[in-house]
């Protein structure tokens, strides 16, 4: 089935960590042997592994964060926010040149949308039933099925930020949207130059609500994930445009400020969001003690709660979708314990379905309420 995955931070992974995503995961996992470090030799991510879970299309990020004393959360990162700039060109150029080999394609338009969607679709069809002697397939079997190639078409990728540190000014967003940037987050862990994050509480500042403005003049979408408290509030009365969350999970189920209650996620519902459920562990279980807790603990039948959850608040499949941050500065010791690779997401659907989610839903949930989502967005 179709993935869409609204949270991928893949040239991070490739220029951060140094990892060939173009390796077998087994292989990419080798080359970190011996490194130290958080999520070495631990990732869950490459591109032959998105091809084996169907990942055909996902927002790939670009985060690059600017340290600010007093800052909790946010204490790390560059010094200014020209540098950190340069730092996200980077990583676009990294994306510029996976597309120069084929493997992946900017989205910047609900035509381009389309097309990736379209070569995605007739990739993983079935095929039709063989006409000339021999032994045919059974019933609904699938080209894809194990053991078999997986589609060699290009991902689509709609550019995202993970804060925005890297823009430099409200006035600057014009340029970042010549280069294909379409979805902007505002802030990340702390306090940023535009709001209060994840870990802070309280609003915008006067530059949040600029570039919100310049937002809505472009028609950017708003990535809400990660704001405050108050700060979401606000974002959500002063911007306009299309909002979405890319990988957010249900404070009802996971107490914690970096979850959205109810309220919330009501709010996001009418205004017509997708809101995407991430993998990371302390995001899943309520009494998660980071280096402590086993991943054997959680299984991604929790992870299909969150799901399962906001279908129950918006009664209906329409709004629920996957927002894995896989290798999101983990890897699988902090993922549940049934999932060794982003290629199984494809166990989602049918856990959904074993929930009594139609077919329909279920495919809904996986990428089409994104593909939905951002032909409107993308549309102008």
């Amino acid at each position: 089935m179709l993935t869409f995955d609204l949270h991928l931070d893949l040239a991070m992974n490739a220029m951060q960590y140094n990892r060939d995503l173009t390796l077998p995961l087994s292989a990419c996992r080798a080359s970190e042997a011996g490194i130290e470090g958080k999520s070495r030799g631990h990732n869950t991510v490459t591109f032959p592994e998105m091809r084996r879970g169907h990942v055909g299309l996902c927002i790939a990020t670009v985060l690059a964060r600017v340290q600010r004393s007093g800052s909790p959360g946010a204490t790390t990162g560059f010094r200014t926010h020209e540098i950190a700039y340069a730092v996200a060109q980077g990583m676009l150029a990294y994306y510029r040149q996976l597309e120069r080999m084929g493997i992946s394609r900017l989205i910047h338009t609900a035509a381009d949308l389309a097309g990736a969607v379209g070569t995605w679709e007739t990739a993983l069809a079935p095929s039709p039933t063989p006409q000339a002697s021999g032994p045919a397939p059974g019933a609904g079997e699938d080209r894809l099925s194990p053991g078999t190639p997986e589609p060699d078409v290009p991902f689509g990728f709609i550019l995202g930020t993970e804060g925005a540190d890297c823009i430099v000014s409200p006035s600057q967003l014009s340029l970042w949207w010549e280069d294909g940037l379409r979805v902007v987050s505002l802030v990340h862990y702390g306090i940023s130059k535009y709001a209060h994050g994840t870990g802070a509480d309280g609003p915008l500042t006067a530059d949040g609500r600029d570039l919100l403005q310049a937002m809505d003049e472009l028609g950017a979408v708003l990535d809400i994930t990660h704001q405050s408290d108050v700060s979401f509030w606000e974002s959500l009365e002063r911007f306009k445009g299309p909002v979405l969350a890319s990988h957010q999970n249900c404070r009802a189920l996971v107490p914690g400020g970096r979850q959205m209650d109810d309220d919330q996620l009501r709010a996001l519902i009418q205004r017509g969001a997708v809101i995407g459920a991430a993998l990371d562990n302390w995001m899943l279980y309520p009494e998660y003690v980071r280096g402590e807790t086993p991943n054997t603990a959680i299984a991604l039948e929790t992870y299909v709660d969150h799901i399962d959850h906001v279908c129950q608040l918006a009664g209906n499949a329409r709004h629920a979708a996957v927002g894995s941050d896989l290798d999101g500065g983990y890897g699988y010791e902090q993922t549940p314990h049934d999932l060794n690779s982003i290629a199984d997401l494809q166990k989602v659907p049918a856990m959904l379905a074993a929930r009594g989610y139609s077919d329909a839903d279920v495919a809904d949930v996986m990428s089409g309420n994104v593909v939905r989502f951002f032909q409107g967005a993308l549309a102008g």
